[in-house]
């Protein structure tokens, strides 16, 4: 019997991945292909959305080609994808205009109306959602019948980038319950379109797409897409994932108790649930996973690995000159000057907040803080004490959710935050919960295979996928003795906040 493959996309802000996955558990190459938005002023961003296309496109015919793998041999493929970003097509399945991009803020003035139409407590029973913000695709309807009426009427389809994507691969329109989510028309309890927003924003259910569960066949590569793609038409489209839970999967997330955490750019924390949590003063977004039947929580910094690499170009000119010579990464020169300072970094502590606090805070006043420098600190003790801040952030996260009973008995470490073993430590010891890496990187993608390979029947269920192709890199136990000792570095973090709250 030939070997079937399976391919995982995960359709970003702005890049689109994709992983050729073989069932041996060793996950192929990714190929990554690049794009720049277009950001209009100050507050819109768009995208055309024949580049997500393209873009995918290009990724499909070149790893059937570097793989040399018959088309015939891939079963299956499925996205995982950004949410919020709005695509309008008319009746043909044609774009009427560019994408609106999750980050777009236009819609502040329509986020303001239906907060004011429905209120909060109404919308997090529906939608999940603590807050009406500009980057729900609800207030971006709004926004188009408001300001752009001849699009608003001649929408066939009102879709997400993977809901567009799937369509342009199969002729058909689905969607998924977790990207469904965040959308503010969605029902995430009855998982149904909610009619009373879809009635205040004078759109129908046939303007949408289907609802499906993650993992559920979504129709075969039509011929027009397999003779662009390279592909075979018995090829199989499989209903990914949104981002978040996607990754959760591609790091074996998918159980109560655990809690995948991404340090990039900034800190995300995908948190599993057996059931929803509507709790208003946990302010916390309560979505459907990618695992049926369950749900998640979003805790979120703004700034994470922004605040260590705002350091490297500020600071570590000689750092960076010295990996050059050597060859090692930069960030393996800066960390190990912080691996030389005792844990506490010598009274050292930061806020790490250069763009405003996330949960439980919610503050986008406050501002990054070094504090309690004395003479014989060395660039080291910096380090030291932004490393302990994320993970005193995490563990400020950690704390509001146990205080709502929710377990947190693991952690799986994604993004790029995670490749540095002395952080892992940090955060395993700060926190007490254990910190575990995957083999993978690209989590996104290999969640989107595995449903794939689920949607496709080559895997039986989403715990066998992640079984069979989840594989454990590094386990990072807590230490007790230097638990005890972070506790008074964390209690500095937090008074150092309550001290700083309201001097901006």
């Amino acid at each position: 019997m030939d070997r079937q493959y399976l391919i995982g996309m995960d359709a970003g802000t702005t890049s689109i991945k994709g992983m050729l996955v073989g069932l041996d558990g060793h996950p192929g190459t990714v190929v990554q292909k690049e794009y720049s938005l277009n950001y209009i002023g100050r507050q819109m961003v768009e995208l055309d959305p024949a580049i997500y296309w393209d873009a995918t496109v290009r990724i499909i015919r070149q790893l059937l080609s570097e793989s040399g793998i018959p088309p015939q041999q891939v079963r299956a493929l499925a996205f995982s994808s950004q949410g919020e970003t709005l695509i309008n097509v008319d009746r043909n399945g044609e774009p009427l205009r560019n994408a609106i991009i999750w980050m777009d803020n236009r819609s502040v003035r329509e986020a303001k109306e239906i907060e004011e139409s429905f209120g909060r407590q109404a919308v997090l029973e529906k939608t999940g959602q603590p807050e009406i913000i500009p980057m729900w695709p609800a207030t971006k309807i709004l926004w188009l019948r408001n300001n752009e009426p001849h699009i608003f009427q001649q929408t066939g389809k009102f879709l997400l980038v993977e809901d567009y994507l799937v369509s342009c691969l199969t002729g058909q329109y689905n969607t998924v319950e977790s990207m469904a989510s965040s959308t503010l028309y969605f029902d995430i309890i009855k998982k149904e379109w909610w009619q009373g927003m879809l009635e205040y924003l004078q759109i129908s259910p046939d303007q949408l797409p289907r609802v499906v569960p993650s993992g559920t066949p979504a129709g075969k590569v039509s011929r027009e897409a397999a003779e662009i793609t390279g592909l075979s038409t018995d090829s199989l489209v499989v209903a990914g994932s949104y981002d978040h839970p996607a990754g959760a999967i591609g790091a074996g997330n998918i159980h109560e108790g655990t809690i995948s955490e991404t340090t990039g750019t900034a800190m995300a924390m995908c948190v599993t649930l057996d059931k929803p949590v509507l709790d208003p003063s946990l302010n916390l977004p309560c979505q459907c996973h990618a695992v049926p039947g369950k749900y998640l929580l979003l805790p979120y910094g703004q700034t994470a690995g922004l605040v260590l690499k705002w350091f490297r170009d500020v600071f570590c000119a000689e750092e960076k000159l010295e990996a050059e010579k050597s060859g090692k990464k930069v960030y393996d020169v800066i960390t190990g000057l912080a691996q030389a300072v005792p844990a506490g970094a010598g009274g050292l502590v930061m806020l790490p907040h250069l763009m405003g606090a996330g949960p439980p805070e919610f503050d986008v006043h406050i501002k990054g803080v070094f504090a309690g420098i004395t003479p014989e600190m060395k660039k080291g003790h910096f380090v030291r004490a932004i490393l302990e801040a994320i993970a005193s952030m995490i563990n400020r996260n950690l704390e509001t959710l146990t205080s709502h009973n929710i377990p947190v008995n693991e952690i799986r470490a994604i993004g790029g935050g995670a490749e540095s073993d002395l952080w892992n430590q940090i955060k395993a010891d700060l926190t007490g919960v254990p910190y575990i890496t995957t083999q993978s990187a690209e989590t996104a993608c290999l969640g989107a295979a595995i449903l794939a390979g689920v949607g496709s029947g080559l895997i039986p269920g989403i715990e066998d996928g992640c079984r069979k192709l989840v594989k454990q890199k590094k386990a990072f136990m807590p230490d007790q003795d230097n638990h005890e000792a972070y506790q008074k570095v964390y209690d500095r973090y937090v008074k150092l906040y309550d001290r700083m709250k309201g001097y901006w």
